[in-house]
């Protein structure tokens, strides 16, 4: 049955490129439609495949966060952007960081060198009726992610029904010249680690931290359409957002000092900022929590403000796009298949998934789920009581309020502790549980 089966999976991103290799490794056969570069995109810069556009960072390590259990978990099943992110990570102290180039390197050349992968730069169109995948046996994995072309858009509107697409608003941090920042105003540390030097970090007293805090929120914003109605994701809140919420807003988030001890003075700071490496030869550094809508002359000169920045260089300075997703629970089957054609998966951020592993995990679902559908075998979601799990009860179930895209966390993970516990010890129990529960999946399973 798998000589005769053909998935065809739309988009060469994280969630399209993880859910192409979890089809590969399990015998089937893809074709991976990838429209960059003969049409590009607002955020793209490249054709690769999995091109990172915001942070270069899959974030924690620490397997007492969800986003570093959530890399335990899609480990055991042998993750493709988890490999190549290993290969191209870039110190980054407790947080897997990548040199982007390396990264989609990797994974270009090991999808290229499986036999039953093909690669093709051509922009799909149109969505397929469920009778017509059924003839040819073919199943669509449906990856292209929060900036879908608008031709596809409109199959899927057709597709979906009378059901709108949401959208949110997703901001870009820039991106500098390493050489072009005077090291005599910087320090290199990590937070909480006397011995670190994975971050450079710019310390500020209280008038350049509130001078900093003014320039934002009196600089020029790129505008957007009349007609758009703006809805951020607060997980990733551009600079000048937060800073209209309070002046002590950002010394509270991306400029936070604790952990850190300013060498000029022996004692923490008022505000820090930091940059984290983009690359393996430490050429360039992106600011770290700094997605803008300032326009680009704006943000040359507000941060060329900042101590030691005043040369500053930018290899790819800040933007807001426009980000895309569905309401899941109500389109959505138990199997990730739309409701209106149970042979078109969709993978990704579109499902209402926020982050580059989040994203990269509903992939694996999908590529599992539909695998297991060709080889005559029924996969099973990990439960509830994991991260990967608890991720696709969201996306599938949704919660008691507005479907919003959602990060993995522990909110998300059914967990109960005894009341007078620290924040840490409950962070490492229920850690341990979820992992254990993960562990009895994956031996229920035989993974």
């Amino acid at each position: 049955m798998i000589e005769k089966s053909t998935v065809t999976v739309i988009g060469g991103g994280l969630a399209g490129v993880e859910a192409t290799w979890q089809l590969l490794r399990l015998g089937c056969r893809v074709k991976l439609y990838e429209m960059r570069s003969k049409v590009t995109t607002p955020a793209h810069k490249t054709s690769d495949l999995a091109e990172l556009v915001c942070s270069n960072s899959f974030k924690s390590l620490d397997p007492n966060i969800a986003s570093g259990q959530l890399k335990n978990e899609m480990t055991a099943f042998q993750s493709l952007i988890l490999q190549a992110a290993n290969i191209a990570k870039v110190p980054a102290d407790k947080a897997l960081a990548v040199d982007r180039k390396v990264f989609s390197q990797e994974l270009m050349k090991t999808l290229s060198d499986h036999p039953n992968f093909t690669l093709l730069r051509e922009e799909v169109k149109d969505i397929p009726s469920e009778k017509d995948l059924s003839d040819r046996n073919e199943y669509i994995v449906l990856a292209t992610g929060p900036l879908t072309s608008e031709s596809l858009s409109h199959s899927l509107s057709n597709l979906i029904g009378d059901e709108k697409h949401l959208a949110f608003y997703d901001a870009i941090a820039p991106i500098v010249d390493c050489d072009s920042i005077d090291m005599n105003a910087c320090f290199w540390g990590n937070r909480h680690d006397e011995n670190g030097a994975d971050y450079l970090n710019i310390a500020l007293n209280k008038e350049e931290y509130l001078s900093f805090v003014k320039n934002i929120i009196e600089a020029k914003k790129t505008p957007l359409h009349s007609f758009e109605k703006i809805k951020y994701f607060e997980s990733c809140l551009p600079l000048e957002v937060l800073a209209e919420r309070g002046v002590d807003t950002l010394r509270f988030g991306p400029l936070k000092p604790k952990g850190f001890t300013d060498p000029r003075t022996g004692v923490m700071a008022y505000a820090n900022i930091q940059l984290r490496r983009e690359d393996k030869r430490k050429a360039m550094l992106s600011f770290v929590g700094f997605q803008t809508k300032m326009t680009w002359p704006e943000q040359k000169r507000v941060f060329s403000s900042l101590p030691g920045l005043k040369n500053l260089e930018f290899f790819r300075y800040g933007s807001v796009h426009r980000n895309t997703y569905l309401p899941s629970p109500k389109l959505l089957a138990d199997d990730f298949s739309f409701l209106t054609n149970r042979r078109v998966f969709p993978a990704g951020q579109i499902v209402g998934v926020e982050g580059y592993l989040e994203s990269a995990s509903i992939g694996l679902l999908v590529g599992q789920i539909i695998a297991g559908k060709i080889n005559q075998r029924k996969f099973q979601l990990p439960p509830q009581e994991t991260v990967l799990g608890a991720l696709s009860h969201y996306v599938l179930k949704g919660s008691t309020g507005e479907f919003s895209p959602m990060n993995a966390n522990w909110g998300l993970v059914p967990f109960s502790a005894p009341k007078k516990m620290k924040k840490n010890e409950k962070r490492a129990l229920q850690s341990s549980q979820v992992q254990s529960s993960f562990t009895s999946y994956l031996k229920a399973c035989c993974l």
